[in-house]
Protein backbone atom coordinates (compact mmCIF):
# COMPACT_ATOMS: atom_id res chain seq x y z
CA UNK A 1 0.00 0.00 0.00
CA UNK A 2 1.29 3.79 -0.91
CA UNK A 3 0.75 6.37 2.21
CA UNK A 4 1.29 9.71 2.14
CA UNK A 5 0.52 13.45 3.84
CA UNK A 6 -1.18 16.60 2.24
CA UNK A 7 -2.84 19.73 4.09
CA UNK A 8 -6.12 20.77 3.13
CA UNK A 9 -9.48 21.10 3.94
CA UNK A 10 -12.05 18.05 2.92
CA UNK A 11 -14.60 20.04 0.77
CA UNK A 12 -11.47 20.48 -1.81
CA UNK A 13 -10.69 16.56 -1.47
CA UNK A 14 -11.56 15.10 -4.80
CA UNK A 15 -11.14 11.15 -3.71
CA UNK A 16 -12.92 7.93 -3.66
CA UNK A 17 -13.33 8.07 0.01
CA UNK A 18 -13.16 10.65 2.94
CA UNK A 19 -12.59 9.74 6.21
CA UNK A 20 -13.60 11.76 8.97
CA UNK A 21 -14.16 10.84 12.63
CA UNK A 22 -17.49 10.94 15.11
CA UNK A 23 -17.35 11.32 18.67
CA UNK A 24 -19.20 9.61 20.97
CA UNK A 25 -22.34 10.65 21.65
CA UNK A 26 -23.30 11.77 18.29
CA UNK A 27 -20.90 14.26 18.43
CA UNK A 28 -19.00 15.69 14.72
CA UNK A 29 -15.61 16.11 14.86
CA UNK A 30 -14.16 19.55 13.70
CA UNK A 31 -14.01 17.92 10.23
CA UNK A 32 -16.82 16.41 10.30
CA UNK A 33 -18.39 19.48 10.72
CA UNK A 34 -16.73 21.26 7.97
CA UNK A 35 -18.29 18.48 5.56
CA UNK A 36 -21.76 18.68 7.34
CA UNK A 37 -22.15 22.47 6.54
CA UNK A 38 -21.14 22.08 3.34
CA UNK A 39 -23.72 19.29 2.56
CA UNK A 40 -25.73 21.18 4.57
CA UNK A 41 -26.94 19.62 7.74
CA UNK A 42 -26.75 15.83 5.83
CA UNK A 43 -24.69 14.07 8.02
CA UNK A 44 -25.73 15.66 11.05
CA UNK A 45 -29.52 14.67 10.23
CA UNK A 46 -28.38 11.38 9.85
CA UNK A 47 -26.53 10.90 13.11
CA UNK A 48 -29.30 12.19 14.90
CA UNK A 49 -31.29 9.37 13.37
CA UNK A 50 -29.77 7.09 15.48
CA UNK A 51 -27.34 5.74 11.76
CA UNK A 52 -24.28 6.20 14.08
CA UNK A 53 -23.39 6.62 17.89
CA UNK A 54 -19.65 7.19 17.70
CA UNK A 55 -18.79 4.38 19.67
CA UNK A 56 -15.27 3.37 18.70
CA UNK A 57 -14.52 0.94 15.52
CA UNK A 58 -18.54 1.78 14.58
CA UNK A 59 -18.31 2.57 10.76
CA UNK A 60 -21.15 4.06 8.46
CA UNK A 61 -20.31 4.40 4.85
CA UNK A 62 -21.76 7.11 2.60
CA UNK A 63 -22.32 7.40 -0.80
CA UNK A 64 -22.68 10.53 -3.12
CA UNK A 65 -22.88 13.04 0.14
CA UNK A 66 -24.37 16.71 -0.97
CA UNK A 67 -21.71 19.29 -2.46
CA UNK A 68 -18.97 16.70 -1.27
CA UNK A 69 -16.52 16.01 -4.10
CA UNK A 70 -15.74 12.64 -2.49
CA UNK A 71 -17.38 9.74 -3.62
CA UNK A 72 -17.99 8.61 -0.24
CA UNK A 73 -17.38 9.97 2.97
CA UNK A 74 -16.39 6.83 5.85
CA UNK A 75 -17.41 8.08 9.20
CA UNK A 76 -15.69 6.73 11.92
CA UNK A 77 -16.74 6.10 15.50
CA UNK A 78 -13.59 7.11 17.91
CA UNK A 79 -15.69 6.97 21.33
CA UNK A 80 -15.50 9.50 24.01
CA UNK A 81 -13.09 12.11 23.04
CA UNK A 82 -11.53 12.57 26.42
CA UNK A 83 -10.82 9.18 26.38
CA UNK A 84 -9.18 8.52 23.02
CA UNK A 85 -5.78 6.41 23.84
CA UNK A 86 -3.02 5.03 21.89
CA UNK A 87 -4.20 1.75 21.75
CA UNK A 88 -8.19 2.68 20.91
CA UNK A 89 -6.65 4.87 18.00
CA UNK A 90 -4.72 2.32 16.86
CA UNK A 91 -7.54 -0.04 16.57
CA UNK A 92 -9.84 2.84 15.22
CA UNK A 93 -7.40 2.90 12.16
CA UNK A 94 -6.71 -0.98 11.76
CA UNK A 95 -10.98 -1.52 11.28
CA UNK A 96 -10.67 1.85 9.05
CA UNK A 97 -8.25 -0.06 6.66
CA UNK A 98 -10.26 -3.41 6.64
CA UNK A 99 -13.63 -1.48 5.93
CA UNK A 100 -12.15 0.40 3.47
CA UNK A 101 -10.75 -2.41 1.37
CA UNK A 102 -14.16 -4.04 1.87
CA UNK A 103 -15.74 -1.43 -0.17
CA UNK A 104 -13.75 -0.89 -3.34
CA UNK A 105 -12.25 2.57 -2.30
CA UNK A 106 -8.94 2.25 -3.94
CA UNK A 107 -7.63 5.35 -2.78
CA UNK A 108 -8.81 7.46 0.46
CA UNK A 109 -7.86 10.73 2.29
CA UNK A 110 -7.96 9.73 6.17
CA UNK A 111 -8.34 13.25 8.84
CA UNK A 112 -8.06 10.70 11.73
CA UNK A 113 -4.60 11.89 12.44
CA UNK A 114 -5.53 15.22 13.42
CA UNK A 115 -7.40 13.57 16.09
CA UNK A 116 -5.97 14.39 19.71
CA UNK A 117 -4.06 11.11 21.17
CA UNK A 118 -2.81 12.51 24.74
CA UNK A 119 1.05 12.80 25.51
CA UNK A 120 1.44 12.15 21.59
CA UNK A 121 2.35 14.63 17.95
CA UNK A 122 1.98 14.38 14.70
CA UNK A 123 4.61 12.31 14.15
CA UNK A 124 3.88 9.57 16.24
CA UNK A 125 -0.29 9.23 15.07
CA UNK A 126 1.19 9.28 11.14
CA UNK A 127 3.64 6.38 11.84
CA UNK A 128 1.47 4.49 14.02
CA UNK A 129 -1.33 4.47 11.16
CA UNK A 130 0.78 3.58 8.65
CA UNK A 131 1.96 0.76 10.57
CA UNK A 132 -1.67 0.02 12.16
CA UNK A 133 -2.67 -0.29 7.81
CA UNK A 134 0.00 -2.53 7.29
CA UNK A 135 -0.64 -4.71 10.09
CA UNK A 136 -4.23 -4.71 9.34
CA UNK A 137 -3.92 -5.48 5.59
CA UNK A 138 -1.05 -8.44 6.35
CA UNK A 139 -1.96 -12.18 5.43
CA UNK A 140 0.13 -15.51 4.99
CA UNK A 141 -1.35 -16.89 1.96
CA UNK A 142 1.89 -18.23 0.39
CA UNK A 143 0.83 -22.26 0.52
CA UNK A 144 -3.03 -21.66 0.04
CA UNK A 145 -4.17 -22.63 -3.58
CA UNK A 146 -6.81 -19.89 -3.53
CA UNK A 147 -5.76 -16.48 -2.30
CA UNK A 148 -9.23 -15.11 -1.61
CA UNK A 149 -7.34 -11.65 -1.78
CA UNK A 150 -10.17 -8.16 -1.94
CA UNK A 151 -10.90 -7.55 -5.80
CA UNK A 152 -10.44 -3.81 -5.43
CA UNK A 153 -8.40 -3.18 -2.54
CA UNK A 154 -7.11 -0.34 -1.42
CA UNK A 155 -3.68 0.54 -3.13
CA UNK A 156 -3.35 4.42 -1.34
CA UNK A 157 -3.91 6.15 2.07
CA UNK A 158 -2.85 9.86 2.68
CA UNK A 159 -3.28 11.14 5.87
CA UNK A 160 -4.61 15.24 6.03
CA UNK A 161 -2.39 17.40 8.44
CA UNK A 162 -3.66 20.06 9.80
CA UNK A 163 -0.83 22.39 8.80
CA UNK A 164 1.18 22.45 5.62
CA UNK A 165 4.24 23.19 8.34
CA UNK A 166 3.80 19.52 9.32
CA UNK A 167 4.37 17.98 6.47
CA UNK A 168 7.75 17.02 6.21
CA UNK A 169 7.31 15.76 9.98
CA UNK A 170 4.84 13.26 8.27
CA UNK A 171 6.55 12.08 5.29
CA UNK A 172 9.47 10.99 7.68
CA UNK A 173 7.28 9.35 9.91
CA UNK A 174 6.15 7.66 6.77
CA UNK A 175 9.75 6.67 5.48
CA UNK A 176 10.04 5.09 8.94
CA UNK A 177 7.25 3.36 9.38
CA UNK A 178 7.81 1.91 6.00
CA UNK A 179 11.09 0.80 6.78
CA UNK A 180 9.78 -0.70 10.37
CA UNK A 181 6.82 -2.37 8.43
CA UNK A 182 8.69 -4.23 6.32
CA UNK A 183 10.79 -5.78 8.55
CA UNK A 184 7.80 -7.22 10.66
CA UNK A 185 6.87 -8.49 7.58
CA UNK A 186 9.66 -10.26 7.01
CA UNK A 187 9.67 -11.59 10.56
CA UNK A 188 5.98 -12.29 10.23
CA UNK A 189 6.70 -14.59 6.91
CA UNK A 190 9.52 -16.58 7.79
CA UNK A 191 7.79 -16.92 11.34
CA UNK A 192 4.98 -18.24 9.88
CA UNK A 193 6.71 -20.42 7.41
CA UNK A 194 5.89 -24.01 8.83
CA UNK A 195 8.80 -26.10 9.78
CA UNK A 196 8.58 -28.55 7.03
CA UNK A 197 10.22 -25.22 5.18
CA UNK A 198 11.54 -23.02 7.75
CA UNK A 199 14.48 -25.21 8.83
CA UNK A 200 17.76 -23.40 9.66
CA UNK A 201 18.70 -23.64 6.03
CA UNK A 202 15.93 -22.03 5.17
CA UNK A 203 16.38 -19.41 7.95
CA UNK A 204 20.20 -18.89 6.57
CA UNK A 205 18.64 -18.38 3.07
CA UNK A 206 16.50 -15.78 4.20
CA UNK A 207 19.57 -14.42 5.74
CA UNK A 208 21.53 -14.55 2.06
CA UNK A 209 18.53 -13.23 0.26
CA UNK A 210 18.72 -10.55 2.74
CA UNK A 211 22.58 -9.33 2.38
CA UNK A 212 22.30 -9.20 -1.37
CA UNK A 213 19.56 -6.62 -1.18
CA UNK A 214 21.12 -4.03 0.63
CA UNK A 215 24.92 -2.85 -0.08
CA UNK A 216 25.38 -2.35 3.77
CA UNK A 217 25.05 -5.89 4.61
CA UNK A 218 27.26 -8.60 4.84
CA UNK A 219 26.94 -12.60 5.28
CA UNK A 220 29.41 -15.37 7.35
CA UNK A 221 27.42 -18.66 7.61
CA UNK A 222 28.69 -20.96 10.61
CA UNK A 223 27.85 -24.69 9.82
CA UNK A 224 28.49 -27.61 12.03
CA UNK A 225 31.80 -28.75 11.25
CA UNK A 226 32.74 -24.85 11.74
CA UNK A 227 31.38 -25.11 15.62
CA UNK A 228 32.61 -28.34 16.40
CA UNK A 229 36.09 -26.18 15.51
CA UNK A 230 34.84 -23.58 17.60
CA UNK A 231 34.43 -25.82 20.41
CA UNK A 232 29.99 -24.97 20.33
CA UNK A 233 29.05 -28.37 21.93
CA UNK A 234 25.94 -27.45 23.80
CA UNK A 235 24.56 -25.78 20.85
CA UNK A 236 25.70 -28.83 18.55
CA UNK A 237 24.26 -31.02 21.48
CA UNK A 238 20.82 -29.52 21.05
CA UNK A 239 20.66 -30.46 17.11
CA UNK A 240 22.20 -33.55 17.16
CA UNK A 241 18.59 -35.31 17.00
CA UNK A 242 17.55 -34.05 13.69
CA UNK A 243 18.43 -34.88 10.50
CA UNK A 244 18.37 -30.75 9.91
CA UNK A 245 21.91 -29.20 10.26
CA UNK A 246 22.38 -26.22 12.38
CA UNK A 247 23.73 -23.42 11.09
CA UNK A 248 24.34 -20.05 12.43
CA UNK A 249 24.18 -16.95 10.52
CA UNK A 250 26.01 -14.11 10.85
CA UNK A 251 24.62 -10.51 9.03
CA UNK A 252 26.48 -7.31 9.49
CA UNK A 253 25.15 -3.62 8.82
CA UNK A 254 28.31 -1.48 7.94
CA UNK A 255 26.59 1.83 8.44
CA UNK A 256 29.36 3.43 10.78
CA UNK A 257 32.95 4.21 10.64
CA UNK A 258 35.37 1.21 10.29
CA UNK A 259 36.31 0.34 13.90
CA UNK A 260 33.46 1.47 15.61
CA UNK A 261 32.19 -1.10 18.10
CA UNK A 262 28.96 -2.43 16.70
CA UNK A 263 25.63 -3.41 18.80
CA UNK A 264 24.84 -6.99 17.95
CA UNK A 265 21.90 -8.74 18.07
CA UNK A 266 21.21 -12.54 18.69
CA UNK A 267 18.67 -14.41 17.85
CA UNK A 268 16.81 -17.54 19.10
CA UNK A 269 16.39 -19.84 15.63
CA UNK A 270 14.85 -23.19 17.20
CA UNK A 271 12.51 -24.11 13.95
CA UNK A 272 11.17 -26.76 15.58
CA UNK A 273 11.17 -27.79 19.07
CA UNK A 274 9.35 -30.72 19.68
CA UNK A 275 10.96 -30.91 23.50
CA UNK A 276 13.57 -33.53 22.51
CA UNK A 277 13.76 -36.44 24.85
CA UNK A 278 11.67 -34.50 27.35
CA UNK A 279 9.19 -34.64 24.58
CA UNK A 280 5.97 -31.93 25.16
CA UNK A 281 2.93 -32.46 24.93
CA UNK A 282 0.81 -32.66 21.82
CA UNK A 283 -1.64 -29.69 22.72
CA UNK A 284 -0.59 -26.72 20.10
CA UNK A 285 2.59 -28.27 19.59
CA UNK A 286 2.41 -27.57 15.98
CA UNK A 287 3.07 -23.80 17.96
CA UNK A 288 6.44 -24.67 18.22
CA UNK A 289 7.54 -23.32 14.79
CA UNK A 290 7.56 -20.29 16.31
CA UNK A 291 10.12 -21.07 18.77
CA UNK A 292 12.52 -19.30 15.93
CA UNK A 293 11.03 -15.98 16.14
CA UNK A 294 13.82 -14.43 17.85
CA UNK A 295 15.69 -15.24 15.21
CA UNK A 296 13.05 -13.71 12.55
CA UNK A 297 12.73 -10.45 14.74
CA UNK A 298 16.97 -10.19 13.91
CA UNK A 299 16.17 -11.07 10.22
CA UNK A 300 13.41 -8.34 10.56
CA UNK A 301 15.21 -5.54 12.39
CA UNK A 302 18.97 -6.03 10.16
CA UNK A 303 15.93 -5.43 6.98
CA UNK A 304 14.37 -2.46 8.81
CA UNK A 305 17.91 -0.62 9.60
CA UNK A 306 19.41 -1.35 5.89
CA UNK A 307 16.41 0.29 5.05
CA UNK A 308 16.86 3.05 7.17
CA UNK A 309 20.61 2.89 6.75
CA UNK A 310 21.25 3.66 10.31
CA UNK A 311 24.96 5.66 10.72
CA UNK A 312 25.57 3.08 12.82
CA UNK A 313 27.46 -0.67 12.73
CA UNK A 314 24.99 -3.51 13.59
CA UNK A 315 25.54 -7.29 13.68
CA UNK A 316 22.74 -9.83 13.80
CA UNK A 317 22.97 -13.36 14.43
CA UNK A 318 20.33 -16.14 13.04
CA UNK A 319 21.33 -19.35 15.53
CA UNK A 320 19.29 -21.99 13.33
CA UNK A 321 18.76 -25.38 14.99
CA UNK A 322 15.97 -27.98 15.26
CA UNK A 323 15.75 -29.69 18.94
CA UNK A 324 14.08 -33.43 17.99
CA UNK A 325 13.92 -36.70 19.60
CA UNK A 326 16.02 -39.41 18.17
CA UNK A 327 18.75 -42.24 18.99
CA UNK A 328 21.90 -39.13 18.55
CA UNK A 329 19.86 -36.74 20.65
CA UNK A 330 21.40 -34.97 23.70
CA UNK A 331 19.47 -36.52 27.13
CA UNK A 332 18.94 -35.52 30.99
CA UNK A 333 21.68 -36.14 32.98
CA UNK A 334 24.26 -34.99 30.28
CA UNK A 335 26.85 -32.77 31.30
CA UNK A 336 28.47 -30.35 28.32
CA UNK A 337 31.05 -28.18 28.03
CA UNK A 338 30.08 -24.89 26.21
CA UNK A 339 32.15 -22.79 24.00
CA UNK A 340 33.14 -20.70 26.93
CA UNK A 341 34.92 -23.63 28.87
CA UNK A 342 31.75 -23.78 31.56
CA UNK A 343 30.10 -26.95 32.21
CA UNK A 344 26.06 -27.74 32.10
CA UNK A 345 23.99 -30.67 33.87
CA UNK A 346 21.51 -30.67 31.37
CA UNK A 347 17.95 -31.29 33.36
CA UNK A 348 15.51 -31.08 30.89
CA UNK A 349 16.42 -31.14 26.62
CA UNK A 350 13.07 -28.61 26.70
CA UNK A 351 15.29 -26.01 28.26
CA UNK A 352 17.35 -25.66 25.01
CA UNK A 353 17.01 -22.34 23.66
CA UNK A 354 19.53 -21.45 26.48
CA UNK A 355 22.13 -23.97 25.13
CA UNK A 356 21.99 -22.60 21.92
CA UNK A 357 21.83 -18.92 23.15
CA UNK A 358 25.18 -19.09 25.40
CA UNK A 359 27.59 -20.72 22.61
CA UNK A 360 26.09 -17.67 20.09
CA UNK A 361 26.39 -15.24 22.95
CA UNK A 362 30.33 -16.66 23.42
CA UNK A 363 30.93 -16.36 19.76
CA UNK A 364 30.10 -12.64 19.69
CA UNK A 365 32.53 -11.74 22.18
CA UNK A 366 35.06 -11.08 19.11
CA UNK A 367 33.23 -8.77 17.71
CA UNK A 368 34.39 -6.47 20.84
CA UNK A 369 30.41 -5.36 20.87
CA UNK A 370 28.57 -1.97 22.45
CA UNK A 371 26.46 -4.28 23.58
CA UNK A 372 24.68 -7.32 22.99
CA UNK A 373 20.53 -8.01 22.90
CA UNK A 374 19.41 -11.96 23.04
CA UNK A 375 15.92 -12.14 21.90
CA UNK A 376 14.16 -15.39 22.29
CA UNK A 377 10.86 -17.20 22.56
CA UNK A 378 12.51 -18.78 26.00
CA UNK A 379 10.31 -19.47 28.94
CA UNK A 380 6.32 -20.28 29.20
CA UNK A 381 6.90 -18.71 32.60
CA UNK A 382 6.87 -15.34 30.94
CA UNK A 383 3.90 -15.82 29.32
CA UNK A 384 2.13 -16.62 32.84
CA UNK A 385 4.00 -13.41 34.27
CA UNK A 386 3.29 -11.39 31.64
CA UNK A 387 0.53 -12.60 29.31
CA UNK A 388 0.58 -11.58 25.46
CA UNK A 389 0.65 -7.91 26.15
CA UNK A 390 4.72 -7.07 27.27
CA UNK A 391 8.32 -8.35 26.05
CA UNK A 392 10.17 -9.36 29.13
CA UNK A 393 13.49 -7.16 29.87
CA UNK A 394 16.25 -8.47 31.78
CA UNK A 395 19.44 -6.52 32.29
CA UNK A 396 22.23 -6.11 35.14
CA UNK A 397 23.28 -2.88 33.29
CA UNK A 398 20.17 -0.35 34.43
CA UNK A 399 20.73 1.88 31.48
CA UNK A 400 20.61 -0.62 28.60
CA UNK A 401 17.54 -1.71 30.41
CA UNK A 402 15.70 1.51 30.87
CA UNK A 403 16.66 2.46 27.18
CA UNK A 404 14.46 -0.23 25.77
CA UNK A 405 11.79 0.18 27.84
CA UNK A 406 11.84 3.37 26.39
CA UNK A 407 12.33 2.35 23.05
CA UNK A 408 8.80 0.09 23.47
CA UNK A 409 7.21 3.20 24.84
CA UNK A 410 7.98 5.36 21.76
CA UNK A 411 7.27 2.74 19.38
CA UNK A 412 4.14 1.05 21.34
CA UNK A 413 5.23 -2.17 21.43
CA UNK A 414 5.29 -2.71 24.83
CA UNK A 415 8.25 -4.22 27.55
CA UNK A 416 8.52 -4.64 30.50
CA UNK A 417 11.47 -4.82 32.88
CA UNK A 418 11.72 -7.81 35.50
CA UNK A 419 14.82 -8.41 37.99
CA UNK A 420 18.02 -10.12 37.60
CA UNK A 421 19.25 -10.58 40.98
CA UNK A 422 22.22 -12.61 42.06
CA UNK A 423 19.89 -14.65 44.89
CA UNK A 424 18.26 -16.37 42.07
CA UNK A 425 21.77 -17.22 40.51
CA UNK A 426 21.48 -20.41 43.39
CA UNK A 427 18.47 -22.06 41.61
CA UNK A 428 20.45 -23.05 38.95
CA UNK A 429 23.65 -24.42 40.63
CA UNK A 430 24.48 -28.30 39.79
CA UNK A 431 26.59 -30.59 42.02
CA UNK A 432 28.02 -32.62 38.80
CA UNK A 433 28.65 -29.19 36.59
CA UNK A 434 29.20 -25.53 36.36
CA UNK A 435 25.44 -24.90 36.43
CA UNK A 436 22.45 -26.88 35.02
CA UNK A 437 19.87 -25.74 32.68
CA UNK A 438 16.74 -25.67 34.80
CA UNK A 439 16.33 -23.91 37.79
CA UNK A 440 12.81 -24.98 38.40
CA UNK A 441 9.36 -23.50 38.45
CA UNK A 442 9.60 -20.15 40.93
CA UNK A 443 10.82 -17.44 38.37
CA UNK A 444 11.04 -19.38 35.51
CA UNK A 445 11.88 -16.62 33.14
CA UNK A 446 14.99 -15.02 35.49
CA UNK A 447 16.49 -17.96 36.09
CA UNK A 448 16.70 -18.58 32.88
CA UNK A 449 18.21 -15.19 31.67
CA UNK A 450 20.50 -15.97 35.09
CA UNK A 451 22.07 -18.71 32.69
CA UNK A 452 22.80 -16.65 29.62
CA UNK A 453 24.76 -13.78 32.15
CA UNK A 454 27.23 -16.18 33.17
CA UNK A 455 27.91 -16.10 29.33
CA UNK A 456 27.82 -12.24 29.48
CA UNK A 457 30.50 -11.39 31.74
CA UNK A 458 32.69 -9.65 29.29
CA UNK A 459 30.07 -6.95 27.29
CA UNK A 460 26.87 -5.06 28.46
CA UNK A 461 23.60 -7.37 27.84
CA UNK A 462 20.26 -7.53 28.27
CA UNK A 463 17.82 -10.40 27.23
CA UNK A 464 14.39 -10.65 26.29
CA UNK A 465 11.95 -13.00 26.40
CA UNK A 466 9.20 -12.64 23.60
CA UNK A 467 7.66 -16.05 24.64
CA UNK A 468 4.19 -14.35 24.96
CA UNK A 469 4.46 -11.73 22.37
CA UNK A 470 6.46 -13.28 19.29
CA UNK A 471 2.79 -14.92 18.10
CA UNK A 472 -1.07 -15.27 18.97
CA UNK A 473 -2.90 -18.82 19.19
CA UNK A 474 -6.74 -19.44 18.96
CA UNK A 475 -8.76 -17.90 15.92
CA UNK A 476 -5.78 -14.75 15.86
CA UNK A 477 -3.07 -17.71 14.98
CA UNK A 478 -0.10 -15.96 13.53
CA UNK A 479 3.76 -14.28 14.11
CA UNK A 480 2.84 -10.82 15.61
CA UNK A 481 6.20 -9.37 14.01
CA UNK A 482 7.91 -8.18 17.86
CA UNK A 483 9.77 -6.85 18.88
CA UNK A 484 10.79 -5.53 15.82
CA UNK A 485 9.56 -1.81 16.24
CA UNK A 486 11.08 -1.86 19.93
CA UNK A 487 14.77 -3.10 18.38
CA UNK A 488 14.36 -0.81 15.44
CA UNK A 489 13.79 1.99 17.33
CA UNK A 490 16.39 1.42 19.70
CA UNK A 491 18.64 1.52 17.30
CA UNK A 492 17.25 4.71 16.04
CA UNK A 493 17.81 6.58 18.90
CA UNK A 494 21.63 5.13 19.22
CA UNK A 495 22.14 6.83 15.83
CA UNK A 496 20.84 9.35 17.13
CA UNK A 497 17.74 9.61 14.46
CA UNK A 498 15.51 12.76 15.08
CA UNK A 499 12.58 12.93 14.34
CA UNK A 500 11.71 16.54 13.36
CA UNK A 501 14.77 17.37 11.23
Amino acid sequence: MEFGVKSGSPEKQRSACIVVGVFEPRRLTTVAEQLDAISEGYISNLIRRGDLEGKAGQMLLLHHVPNVLSERVLLVGCGKERELNERQYKQIVAKTIKTLNETGSMEAVSFLTELHVKGRDTYWKVRQAVEAANESVYSFLQLKTKKGEPRRPLRKMVFNLSSRKELPLGERAIDHAEAISKGVKIAKDVSNMPPNICNPKYLSEQATLLSQEYDSLELDVINEEKMEQLGMHTYLAVGRGSVNESIMSVITHNGGKAGERPYVLVGKGLTFDSGGISIKPSDAMDEMKYDMCGAASVLGVMQSVAELNLPINIIGVVAGCENMPDANAYRPGDVLTTMSGQTVEVLNTDAEGRLVLCDALTYVERFDPELVIDIATLTGACVIALGKHATAVLSQHNPLAHELVNASEQSSDKAWRLPLWDEYQDQIESPFADMSNLGGRPAGTITAACFLSRFTRKYTWAHLDIAGTAWLGGSKKGATGRPVPMLTQFLMNKANIAIDE
